[in-house]
């Protein structure tokens, strides 16, 4: 299929929060310029490969049970439904952002249980820590992807796949008591988990967190990739808060200084983020690394 967007397109930066590098082992960049992308639906395992043409159309083909969802889930995906019209920006480096980006979109999935999974993942844990982790449970328990993708592109596990693995093997994943037991509940009511799309914005993300071991800051990063939701800022991370304070009133914040820098931008908190992170601006970097850990060595 083709799809013309009728706005400027940064397919890079709008697939950018379903990707973790390089190492991703469900999001895969060719030198070819084909983004694939192998995912769980409701009808189930799928792949779809993007290409941007020269005349600004993105060619789509798609594989697997999957793929027609996939297809039908181009547009959102790509950011078709975000509406940033009544976006003001209340800062000069975050209008400056904007204007750099005008190709920013929030694009949505409309599916949470892959974006959950890498969520409570990443919970409390270093990035390089939870790829790891995800790396092992795609390649051990989840599907080669179907299609003729890099021989790398797997699809993340299903719940039923979750549910499967035994202790010894969560151990050697690197994954802790507390992150795998929050995957086993969210495995055992995934299909009612993806009620949050519909729900979308506060009541979803509320939704998301009647799961125990899924709190504010999870709940946020499955809404950002799920529904795109402008407003779920992930709060209670790591790097977050000193970006914004040093990026918009010059200090380190902690989430409750960042709540009330951001609360002139609601209900749009979570794309004034995004300016700040695309545009380059980061955390900076004082005083010792984070010491990595191995939970198979314990």
């Amino acid at each position: 299929m083709l799809f013309r967007p009728g706005y400027e397109l940064d397919l890079d930066t709008v697939l950018g929060p379903l990707s973790r590098g390089s190492r991703s082992p469900n999001l895969v960049r060719t030198e070819g310029g084909v983004t694939w992308l192998a995912a769980n639906t409701a009808d189930g395992a799928g792949t779809i490969a993007l290409l941007r043409r020269s005349d600004g159309e993105i060619e789509a083909e798609a594989w697997g049970p999957g793929a027609d969802r996939l297809l039908d889930g181009v547009p959102a995906m790509l950011g078709a439904h975000d509406d940033d019209s009544e976006f003001v920006a209340h800062h000069d480096v975050i209008a400056s952002a904007r204007r750099r980006n005008p190709g920013l979109r929030l694009g949505s999935t409309g599916r949470v249980w892959d974006a959950l999974v890498l969520a409570v993942l990443e919970q409390k844990v270093t990035s390089a820590e939870a790829l790891r982790s995800w790396s092992e449970l795609c390649r051990w328990f989840g599907e080669q992807a179907p299609g003729p993708g890099p021989s790398r592109l797997r699809v993340p596990p299903t719940p039923v796949a979750i549910r499967s693995i035994v202790d010894w093997k969560w151990h050697r994943a690197g994954v802790d008591l507390k992150r795998r037991t929050t995957l086993l509940n969210a495995a055992r009511v995934a299909p009612r988990l993806e009620k949050a799309v519909e729900l979308k914005g506060v009541e979803g993300r509320a939704w998301l967190r009647k799961v125990s071991g899924i709190g504010v800051w999870t709940a946020a990063e499955i809404a950002q990739r799920a529904w795109g939701d402008p407003d779920a800022v992930s709060f209670g991370d790591y790097n977050i808060p000193s970006m914004v304070g040093h990026a918009l009133v010059g200090t380190k914040l902690d989430d409750a200084g960042m709540s009330e820098v951001l609360a002139p931008y609601s209900p749009q908190r979570q794309r004034a983020v995004r300016y700040l992170a695309t545009a380059g601006f980061r955390r900076p970097r004082f005083g010792p690394k984070i010491e990595l850990r191995d939970y198979r060595a314990m």
